[in-house]
């Protein structure tokens, strides 16, 4: 018998049988987990996001100017007119972040925004934005569905509205040294319309970190209802049970309603809701239902009388 000079494998060294079979998903897994080794601590704005998915979430509408979603914006933190934001946002610093998750769930945890941007697979989706005031936007919005922060801490049985809350620091953000509003801004949905797959936790717009003046580091995006209604620069999100009272709800509740959805049938007491005015565009057109997302959430307030509950 001829002998080989080849070296014992110890028991020890053999690779399990059923890590062996399943190589393809351990391969993914390793993948993956490169992937994300290689991506820098943090990006700053102008800065492409890796691995955006491109999705069928798109619109027949054309896409509104980079420039014109840059430095046309709604941000009283950074100033009460359109344009003010985005010359003085450059005050914000968004590293480092962290975003509290708390109230009724099972699992609270405080996220630092860059493991909190990787939770889960980016995607890319074209919605409309449409603003009380009457102009609106189409927007690549880069996140992904909210609804995927929110199953991993698990909301209790108590938990039925979800609450946003802004950054508080007005030496970073100017504009909270006015009393304009009650600072920090805050905004929340009901548990189901966070929920909804619609609903995105947004990190980037054009495959981009979202400039400051849009939201950066994160925002969330409800492209149903009134832009006001999508949060900006979150710190906290709190799991509730009663309907929390929001900032513009607050300030002026016979103007801006907690359900603020986009209904042309209710107008807003000092101008009409009936048309809108696209960024970049002289004629208005008409306004759409629910933003033009009827089909996919109307069922949400099925039974309500929304022009009560606006």
């Amino acid at each position: 018998m001829r002998k080989t000079s080849s070296p014992r494998i110890a028991p020890s060294e053999i690779t399990p049988r059923d890590l062996y079979h399943d190589r393809r998903r351990f391969m993914q897994a390793a993948a993956g987990a490169a992937a994300a080794a290689l991506w820098p601590h943090w990006l700053s704005a102008g800065e492409k996001l890796p691995g955006v998915r491109k999705t069928d979430h798109v619109l027949p509408d054309a896409l509104t100017p980079f420039e014109d979603v840059a430095h046309y914006n709604n941000f009283y933190e950074f100033g009460t007119d359109k344009e003010t934001p985005s010359r003085t946002a450059g005050s914000l610093k968004t590293r480092p972040w962290t975003v509290s998750v708390e109230g009724e769930v099972q699992k609270p945890k405080l996220f630092d925004v860059d493991d909190l941007l990787k939770l889960a697979p980016l995607e890319e989706r074209i919605y409309r934005l449409r603003c009380v005031e009457g102009w609106s936007m189409v927007v690549p919005w880069v996140g992904f569905p909210l609804a995927e922060l929110i199953k991993r801490v698990e909301p209790t049985g108590n938990a039925k509205f979800v609450e946003f809350i802004t950054l508080y620091d007005p030496a970073r953000m100017p504009g909270q040294k006015s009393s304009v509003l009650d600072w920090p801004y805050r905004e929340a949905l009901r548990l189901d319309e966070a929920m909804h797959p619609l609903t995105l936790l947004v990190f980037g717009l054009y495959g981009e970190v979202l400039p400051n003046q849009n939201g950066a580091p994160v925002r969330v995006v409800v492209p149903w209802k009134y832009g006001f209604k999508s949060a900006k620069s979150i710190v906290r999100i709190r799991f509730v049970e009663q309907q929390p009272v929001s900032t513009w709800t607050r300030a002026v509740p016979s103007e801006y309603g907690f359900y603020a959805n986009v209904n042309p049938q209710v107008d807003h007491p000092r101008w009409s809701q009936a048309k809108e005015r696209r960024l970049g565009e002289f004629f208005k057109r008409p306004t759409l239902m629910f933003n033009g997302y009827a089909e996919q959430v109307a069922h949400l307030y099925a039974g309500m009388d929304l022009k009560k509950f606006f």
